[in-house]
């Protein structure tokens, strides 16, 4: 006979998460010890983790966050989208994004080993994937320091934190410029902030690709060298640089400026001094090969 009532089956999956079933065995294999059972279950979760590692995760949620002076990008993979919206899941990774503000881990690893109540963070993820039943990763986080704005689009598909150098934080506008300037990156995603952080590589690389488009241009062909280096470095700057760097992109709301030329105006207007140092952008699954399902394929395998 079962050393445990319905209620302490119950109260173990209030405890864990974990369905009826699973916690009704683990009571009956722990033979009624109430922590025995947690600690069963805790254990099939790492099983399930690494039965399921193997699995792609491309989905799940990206939170971006700031408390006070300290903010946080993080981004947790999930196999499906169904998974990012539930709130268990999105509870977990809004809890990692404050461990990353508040403990500072050095990488994935520290954050895996860091705290959430009486658990560590993997041993919490290794909870979530029995109890919901899908492979999930802690990908990647970032952690910035200053003044800084977040944002999130789509519910958690792009997360953005911008930081900022200004005696305006305080000042009524502040926000919404640096808003407007979140969602721009979240937007047009540029790849750096000026020009100057170009690698001169990537630079030289894109002026050979010009030059040999422009030779090849028979409306370039009795153009002198000094010409068509002229109109190289003229889209240069007015297609390359517009397209990767953030202070050189047209302002969303007013393409007449550049981000740059906003900035400056809004400063003058605020009365003060604003430059923006940096940005970090993660977009879910962005760099993930995705599984591409065969469903023709599938179906005529399963009548073969």
């Amino acid at each position: 006979m079962a050393n445990f009532t319905a209620k302490d089956v119950s109260a173990l999956r209030e405890r864990t998460s974990c369905g009826m079933m699973d916690c009704k065995k683990a009571l009956t294999e722990a033979d009624g010890d109430f922590d025995k059972a947690c600690e069963i279950l805790r254990e099939k979760g790492l099983a399930a983790a690494t039965k399921k590692a193997g699995r792609i995760a491309a989905d799940g949620l990206v939170v971006a966050k700031v408390e006070g002076k300290v903010g946080a990008v993080i981004e947790v993979n999930s196999e499906t989208d169904f998974v990012a919206k539930n709130q268990t899941f999105i509870d977990f990774v809004n809890a990692c994004a404050d461990i990353v503000i508040k403990e500072n881990p050095c990488d994935v690893e520290a954050l895996l080993a860091s705290k959430i109540g009486s658990w560590t963070v993997k041993e919490e993820l290794n909870d979530k994937i029995l109890t919901i039943g899908e492979n999930m990763t802690i990908r990647r986080f970032q952690r910035l320091e200053g003044d800084l704005v977040s944002y999130v689009h789509a519910g958690g598909k792009i997360g953005v934190i911008v930081k900022f150098d200004t005696d305006c934080a305080s000042k009524e506008g502040f926000e919404e410029y640096a808003k407007d300037v979140a969602m721009q990156v979240a937007a047009l995603n540029p790849a750096y902030l000026c020009k100057e952080d170009v690698p001169a590589d990537i630079v030289e690389r894109e002026r050979e690709i010009l030059v040999a488009q422009a030779k090849e241009d028979p409306k370039n062909a009795n153009k002198p060298e000094n010409v068509l280096v002229k109109m190289v470095e003229g889209r240069l700057n007015k297609k390359f640089y517009q397209d990767s760097c953030l202070l050189e992109q047209p302002f969303v709301k007013d393409g007449s400026m550049t981000v740059s030329k906003h900035t400056e105006e809004v400063a003058k207007k605020l009365c003060g001094n604003i430059s923006i140092v940096s940005f970090v952008r993660f977009e879910k699954g962005e760099g993930i090969e995705k599984k591409q399902d065969d469903f023709a394929s599938e179906v005529a395998g399963m009548v073969k």
